[in-house]
């Protein structure tokens, strides 16, 4: 039976995955600034104008505001549990847990903090690239630490307990680092208009080692460490035989399947959409492989 704080971390890391592609869709619809300079509130107000560009912006606030409260929530269940309120003596009715959670919720709620701050930070400063990447890198990383604490949390399900660290575990170290780089450039090319200035696939505008401006480069960096990603993931899976790798080269496929449609269509929003959303499983994909 799945434990209550497993599942509400489960449901914590779900949110935080759309969280991540609403704030996609924030850049590709260009309304980052859809409630103005403003921060916490949307042009001056609680309840705004809802125009189209105000809509996705507050729509993207506020599902940032269920995943804090969740997070802060998770946070508040794991010191509750740790405290032995939550064994069979403290708790005389309701949920019952056994085991009481690491300290990865509280980890996860530090993470919290620095990624509203940093979205104060995009919106006050008019979304520089560095804070936006900054912010997606820190969701990310949130994102990870909410299914490592759903995963590994003493009592999650049978045997579940954190494995040894062996030579197969760090070549997954290795592939979950690499697929973090992988989303920062990736996040780093949309960000700075980068996205055009590869035309075709799998070259870049038809070479090997593209000598146009540092677009271009920043493009190619992206596409390299993508491919690099594909074909350390396959080596990987063999090498490992499990599983939840060869989910990763799946999934990794598919994300190299969509960019590819993707500059080929000319960049079409709904596939830019798709192409973060993919992005985004890969990583959950990566880390759970590697737990």
């Amino acid at each position: 039976m799945t434990r209550p704080f497993t599942r509400l971390a489960w449901i914590a890391a779900t949110f935080t995955y759309l969280l991540i592609i609403l704030g996609a869709i924030v850049r590709i619809t260009g309304s980052g600034l859809g409630c103005g300079e403003h921060w916490p509130l949307c042009n001056g107000k609680l309840l705004p104008p809802l125009d189209l560009p105000t809509m996705i912006e507050y729509g993207h606030r506020l599902a940032a505001a269920a995943v804090s409260v969740l997070v802060a929530t998770l946070a508040a269940y794991a010191w509750w549990l740790r405290r032995g309120a939550g064994s069979p003596k403290g708790v005389p009715d309701g949920p019952r847990e056994q085991y009481p959670p690491g300290r990865t919720a509280y980890v996860a709620l530090g993470l919290l903090v620095v990624q509203v701050l940093l979205g104060a930070v995009t919106v006050k400063l008019s979304l520089p690239s560095w804070t936006v990447i900054l912010h997606l890198g820190t969701a990310m990383l949130l994102l990870a630490t909410l299914i490592v604490a759903a995963q590994l949390t003493p009592g999650a399900s049978p045997g579940n307990t954190q494995p040894p660290i062996t030579p197969r575990s760090r070549a997954g170290s290795v592939a979950l680092a690499l697929g973090f780089v992988t989303v920062l450039l990736g996040a780093l090319t949309a960000n700075l208009g980068a996205a055009s200035a590869c035309l075709g696939f799998p070259l870049c505008n038809g070479q090997l080692a593209p000598a146009g401006n540092y677009l271009q480069h920043v493009h190619w960096t992206h596409r390299l460490l993508a491919y690099t990603l594909f074909a350390y993931v396959v080596w990987w899976a063999v090498r490992s035989r499990r599983r939840g790798a060869w989910y990763v080269v799946a999934l990794v496929t598919l994300q190299v399947g969509v960019a590819a449609a993707m500059v080929l269509l000319a960049l079409p929003p709904p596939l830019q959409a798709a192409h973060v959303a993919v992005g985004t499983a890969v990583w959950a994909a990566l880390v759970l492989a590697v737990l």
